[in-house]
């Protein structure tokens, strides 16, 4: 009799357990923290272009499915040598860009940086880490192309981390991205579901990570097995660039190396030994900017 009892509680606990992470687990993977430019002020952390010392103009777009996005255009000199979409990661916003902004407006690139849905100031309640947001990306090129006074040139695209990932989704079906810079992207959503599974929820059972999935797409209306950089990459037909830092703890190399083996388009990678997820530009120093200069450079001018 003990023994079916206990069997009753393991039973009972892993169903109680069962539920409480279907409501948790979309929760953690669909809404991400908020970070906002006000936030990074309190902290210290350049929050505004002209923290940095860069004129701007705050943009306001709406997407296909009516969210309001915010975003900023740096323009460079009156005739620029292209513009540069910067795509920030998840639980960060636009601001986190502003140094590479002045990179790229030193160097006579205009620099678009926009909150994607559910991040920062722009509207949203879920991160579907490309599903809509390459459709975001396609109303934001839209946007800045209809400035009456604006020359954008050749359009290419740095994004960081999921911001990577949304570019490498958007260059498969947007023919205006003239070149994508993508920095420790990963490389399917099933993939980077199990990775934040073991280091975030720290679940081993793959059933539960499944119904996890399944009710996160219920819940924000998406197809997980869509989001796929992997299969992104093999209809690109732009240059690009991989960026990885061997010691990044959040995103695993080695999927930038898989992005990399399955492009057909014209590509590099840049490896930096000592880098982590978000320090790649700090470690590699000058060889860094010099990378992403020349890159720039030889496909947008």
């Amino acid at each position: 009799m003990t023994f079916f009892i206990i069997i009753f509680i393991i039973v009972a606990g892993l169903i109680l357990f069962s539920l409480v992470m279907l409501f948790i687990g979309p929760k953690i993977l669909l809404r991400p923290k908020r970070t906002t430019s006000a936030l990074y002020r309190k902290k210290g952390i350049p929050a505004f272009p002209s923290d940095v010392g860069l004129p701007s103009e705050d943009i306001a777009l709406t997407t296909h499915d009516g969210l309001s996005l915010r975003g900023w255009l740096i323009r460079t000199s009156a005739q620029p040598k292209g513009t540069i979409l910067y795509f920030h990661g998840i639980e960060d916003n636009k601001a986190l860009g502003l140094p590479l902004a002045k990179l790229f407006f030193e160097n006579g690139y205009n620099t678009v940086m926009v909150d994607f849905r559910a991040h920062g100031e722009s509207e949203g309640t879920y991160c579907t880490y490309g599903f809509y947001e390459k459709e975001d990306v396609k109303s934001i090129i839209n946007a800045i192309t209809a400035l009456p006074d604006f020359s954008s040139g050749k359009i290419g695209v740095y994004g960081l981390s999921m911001g990577a990932a949304i570019a490498l989704q958007t260059a498969a079906i947007d023919e205006r991205i003239a070149c994508v810079v993508a920095e420790n992207s990963f490389a399917t959503l099933h993939t980077i579901f199990d990775d934040y599974q073991r280091r975030i929820i720290k679940l081993p059972f793959h059933y539960l990570r499944n119904l996890i999935i399944a009710r996160s797409e219920y819940l924000a209306s998406f197809d997980a097995k869509v989001v796929s950089p992997l299969d992104a990459v093999r209809y690109i037909r732009v240059p690009l660039l991989f960026i990885v830092g061997m010691q990044d703890e959040k995103i695993h190399p080695r999927y930038s190396q898989m992005l990399f083996d399955a492009a057909t388009a014209p590509k590099d990678m840049f490896v930096i030994e000592q880098g982590n997820h978000v320090n790649v530009r700090e470690i590699a120093g000058k060889q860094y900017d010099e990378k992403l200069l020349s890159f720039f450079e030889q496909h947008l001018t």
